[in-house]
C-alpha cells in the first residue's frame, strides 16, 4: 500500500515538473519573441527613419544645388555631363549640341546676353584630386548629342595630363554660369620677346577678341605672325573669372626677371659682336630717326648694314633686313638681303622708297657652321670725285680711240702701249651682257650661273645655287625659287602676314575677298572681315562698319 502511493506521488512530481518545464520553455519562447519583435521593429523604425532622414538631406542638397545654380546662372537652370572631343579652334568658345540650344532658349537665356559656362573635369580615378575647372563661351549649337567640342586652349586646361588620342572617355560637367564684365587684368610673359612686339595693344585685342572669359592662373596663347607667345593671368578684377565681352580692360604686362628681348638693340655706328649656328638666326633691331633719315635723304649718303665675319672658322652667314612691323625677317619674308661668302656690306640707296624713318630688324642666318662675327649698322657718304670727272671731260673726243681688247676709249698717244699691256694682263669675259675686263690671274675665277647669268666667283656658286635656285614649298602648297618665293610670300600669298589697316595686328591676309567692292578697296580676307566690325561714328554716334567708315564721312558729314 505505501509502495503504491509512494509511485503515486513520484509520478504526480514527475508531471508536475514537466509541466512547469513545459510552461517555463514556452514563456521564454514568448518572450524571445517578443523580443525579436522589439528588435524588428525598432530596427524597421530606424531604417524608416535613416530613409525619412535621407531623403530630406537629399531634398535639402538638391534645393542648395537648384539654388547655386540659378544663383551662378542668373536664374538659368542648365546642368549635363557630356563626352569631350577636342577641335583646333582658337579661343576658348565651345561648340554644343542642337538639344542644348533647345533648352537654353526654353529658359530666354537669350535673352541675358552672352553665355558662359564653367566646365568641370569629371574624374572617377581619383575622386581626391582637386578637378580641373575652366570657363569658356559658346561659338554655335552644332555637336552631337551628348558631346561638347573643345577648342585646343579649354581641352588643355581640363586634361593637361592626356592628348586628344587618349584611349578613356573624357567626360566634362557642363554648367550655365553668369560673369562680371572684367575692368582690370595683369598678364606676364612665359619667356622672352614679348616686348619687342611693335603694338602690345592691338596683339592682346586681336587674342581676346577670340576668347569670352579670363581665368586667373590660365595661359593664353598670343600670335604675332609666326611666332607665339604665352601669356599668364596673374590677376583679375572684379573677380577671379571675368567675361572679356564687350568690355573695356585695363591690362598692365608684367616684365620678366632677366632678359625681356630677343632682339638686341643696336646703336647707329657702334660694333657689336655675337656668334650664330648653323640653321638658326640671330636678330638686332636699330632705328633710322628723322635726322639719319634727313642725311639719307640728302642723297650724299646711304645706310649701309656690315658684318666682318671672323676668318679664324670655317662657318658663313646670311644676312636679312627688314622693317617693322615684321619684326623677325626670315629667308623668304624681308626686304633686302646679302649672300656673300664671308663678310658682308648690304647698301641700302637713299632712292629705295622702302627705306623710312622707323624700327628695323637685322637677321643673322647661320648658312654653315658655328660663325662668330662683328656687325653695325652706319650713314655711308656716297664721294663722287668730280674732280676725276671733269679732268676726264678735259679730253677731246676726237683723241680717244677704243681698245681692241677692253674696249676702253684711251688717248690716241697711248693706245699702243695701253694695248699691248692690256692683251697679256687682261681679259674681257664672253658672256653674253658681261664684258667685266678681268686680270688674267681673276679670270680663271670667274663664273656665272648658268640659270640666271649672274656673275660670282667659282667658289660662291655653290651657295649661290642653294640659296636662288633650290626650290622651296611654300605653306600653301606653291613650290618657287627664292626670288619667286620672296615676290609670293610679299604679295600673292594668302598665308602671307599684313599689318591690318583696322586692327593693326599682323595677322594672315587670306584669300580675294568675296565681296567685289572689297576687292576694289584693295582689301584682303583677313581686313574684309575685320572691316565688318562696327563702331560708333565719332560725329553722328551711328554704329558704321570700319570699312565703311570713310565712305560715310564723306557721304554724311562731307568730310575728306
Amino acid at each position: 500500500m505505501d509502495f503504491e502511493l509512494r509511485v503515486a506521488r513520484e509520478k504526480l512530481e514527475r508531471e508536475q515538473r514537466e509541466r512547469k518545464a513545459r510552461a517555463k520553455a514556452k514563456m521564454e519562447k514568448e518572450k524571445r519573441a517578443k523580443a525579436e519583435a522589439a528588435r524588428q521593429r525598432d530596427a524597421l523604425e530606424a531604417a524608416q527613419r535613416a530613409k525619412r532622414l535621407d531623403a530630406e538631406r537629399a531634398q535639402l542638397e538638391a534645393a542648395q544645388q537648384m539654388e547655386e545654380i540659378l544663383l551662378l546662372g542668373n536664374g538659368i537652370s542648365f546642368m549635363r555631363i557630356l563626352e569631350a572631343v577636342p577641335f583646333k579652334g582658337q579661343g576658348d568658345k565651345i561648340k554644343l549640341p542642337p538639344s542644348s540650344f533647345e533648352e537654353l532658349s526654353g529658359q530666354n537665356a537669350l535673352d541675358k546676353g552672352p553665355m558662359y559656362f564653367r566646365l568641370t573635369r569629371v574624374n572617377h580615378q581619383a575622386m581626391t584630386e582637386k578637378p580641373s575647372i575652366a570657363y569658356s563661351g559658346v561659338l554655335e549649337f552644332t555637336a552631337s548629342e551628348g558631346t561638347v567640342q573643345l577648342p585646343t586652349h579649354v581641352w588643355q586646361n581640363l586634361f593637361p595630363d592626356r592628348s586628344s588620342e587618349g584611349v578613356d572617355v573624357p567626360l566634362v560637367e557642363l554648367r550655365y554660369v553668369s560673369l562680371p564684365k572684367g575692368t582690370y587684368a595683369k598678364l606676364k610673359p612665359e619667356g622672352a620677346g614679348f616686348h619687342d612686339l611693335p603694338n602690345h595693344k592691338a596683339v592682346l585685342e586681336t587674342e581676346l577678341r577670340l576668347h569670352a572669359t579670363l581665368s586667373e592662373g590660365e595661359t593664353i596663347r598670343v600670335s604675332y605672325g609666326e611666332t607665339q607667345y604665352g601669356l599668364r593671368v596673374l590677376e583679375l578684377k572684379p573677380a577671379s573669372t571675368v567675361s572679356v565681352i564687350e568690355t573695356d580692360i585695363d591690362v598692365d604686362v608684367e616684365a620678366l626677371e632677366g632678359e625681356n628681348h630677343v632682339l638686341v638693340p643696336l646703336e647707329m655706328g657702334k660694333i657689336v659682336g655675337g656668334a650664330v649656328e648653323e640653321g638658326k638666326f640671330k636678330y638686332y633691331k636699330f632705328v633710322v630717326d628723322g635726322t639719319v633719315s634727313e642725311v639719307i635723304r640728302s642723297e650724299f649718303a646711304d645706310l649701309e648694314v656690315k658684318l666682318q665675319a671672323d676668318d679664324s672658322g670655317n662657318g658663313d652667314t646670311d644676312i636679312y633686313v627688314s622693317r617693322h612691323p615684321l619684326i623677325f625677317p626670315t629667308q623668304h619674308r624681308h626686304e633686302w638681303s646679302s649672300h656673300e661668302t664671308g663678310s658682308k656690306n648690304l647698301l641700302i640707296k637713299h632712292k629705295d622708297p622702302n627705306l623710312v624713318p622707323g624700327n628695323y630688324t637685322i637677321g643673322v642666318y647661320g648658312f654653315k657652321g658655328v660663325s662668330k662675327y662683328q656687325i653695325s649698322v652706319h650713314v655711308k657718304d656716297r664721294n663722287v670725285n668730280v674732280q676725276k670727272v671733269g679732268e676726264g671731260e678735259k679730253v677731246n673726243s676726237e683723241d680717244l680711240v677704243e681698245c681692241g681688247n677692253c674696249k676702253r676709249h684711251v688717248a690716241r698717244r697711248t693706245i699702243v702701249v695701253h694695248e699691248a699691256y692690256c692683251v697679256r694682263h687682261n681679259v674681257v669675259c664672253q658672256y653674253e651682257g658681261c664684258g667685266v675686263v678681268l686680270r688674267r690671274e681673276e679670270s680663271e675665277n670667274h663664273a656665272h650661273c648658268v640659270k640666271c647669268g649672274r656673275a660670282f666667283q667659282k667658289g660662291e656658286m655653290e651657295k649661290h645655287m642653294k640659296v636662288f635656285h633650290e626650290p622651296t614649298a611654300c605653306l600653301c602648297g606653291i613650290v618657287l625659287e627664292k626670288e619667286e618665293m620672296v615676290q609670293h610670300q610679299t604679295a600673292e600669298c594668302p598665308l602671307r602676314l599684313i599689318v591690318c589697316r583696322f586692327c593693326g595686328d599682323m595677322a594672315q591676309a587670306g584669300a580675294n575677298p568675296e565681296d567685289p567692292r572689297d576687292r576694289l578697296r584693295g582689301l584682303c580676307e583677313h581686313e574684309s572681315q575685320c572691316g565688318s566690325r562696327t563702331a560708333p561714328c565719332d560725329s553722328c554716334g551711328r554704329s558704321v562698319m570700319l570699312k565703311d567708315m570713310d565712305l560715310h564721312n564723306i557721304a554724311v558729314h562731307q568730310k575728306n
